[in-house]
């Protein structure tokens, strides 16, 4: 029992000689401050600090700029649809879609439509937040990126879809005036190389 309290005196004295406060000449510039005057970046080096110990935080807690990029199998892409492309670029990461009502509606007419255009995504498990920005846009954000085109063939195929813009292009809806002249267009250039041929 004796041996117990001598070794547990040991440990003790041992503690309290070792783990002395460091005196303010010891300390860095930056330690002295009160906490109340601390900036950003000293508020950004005491977290450093603090997450030092930390064990380093799996793929899919990282925030998305730190997160990999996916590794896309190039073999497996049809290369004559870029779309494909893009939808594998951007998946798992973050995506904005704009999207534009037809017909000049009111604000809670737009928040009325877009409401049921985002709940038939989910239904469909495409999960995407709306937020007005105007009276007849609304922005589609997408945590997973490459849902966004297969949100795009629903929208566009929607009465009131005026456009859906994706990565600053533009996809008019199916039942728009811009829609019907894009696809006169198109049979002209097709017919012009099918009679060259």
């Amino acid at each position: 029992m004796n041996q117990v309290y001598y070794v547990l005196l040991l440990t003790t004295v041992t503690c309290i000689i070792h783990c002395k406060k460091l005196q303010d000449k010891d300390k860095p510039a930056w330690a002295k401050k009160d906490i109340r005057d601390y900036n950003d970046a000293d508020l950004e080096r005491l977290l450093e600090q603090w997450e030092e110990e930390d064990e380093p935080l799996e793929e899919d807690e990282l925030p998305e700029h730190l997160r990999p990029q996916p590794k896309i199998d190039f073999s497996k892409i049809d290369m004559t649809n870029p779309e494909n492309l893009l939808k594998l670029t951007k998946k798992g990461r973050t995506l904005m879609m704009f999207v534009s009502v037809d017909g000049n509606p009111p604000r809670e007419e737009t928040e009325e439509i877009t409401k049921l255009w985002q709940s038939s995504l989910w239904n469909n498990h495409i999960q995407a937040e709306r937020y007005l920005v105007a009276d007849d846009k609304a922005i589609f954000l997408f945590k997973d990126g490459s849902q966004a085109w297969d949100a795009k063939e629903f929208l566009i195929e929607q009465e009131r879809c005026k456009e859906v813009v994706i990565e600053n292009k533009s996809y008019y809806g199916k039942h728009t005036e811009e829609f019907k002249a894009e696809v006169q267009e198109g049979d002209k250039r097709n017919k012009k190389t099918t009679d060259e041929l």
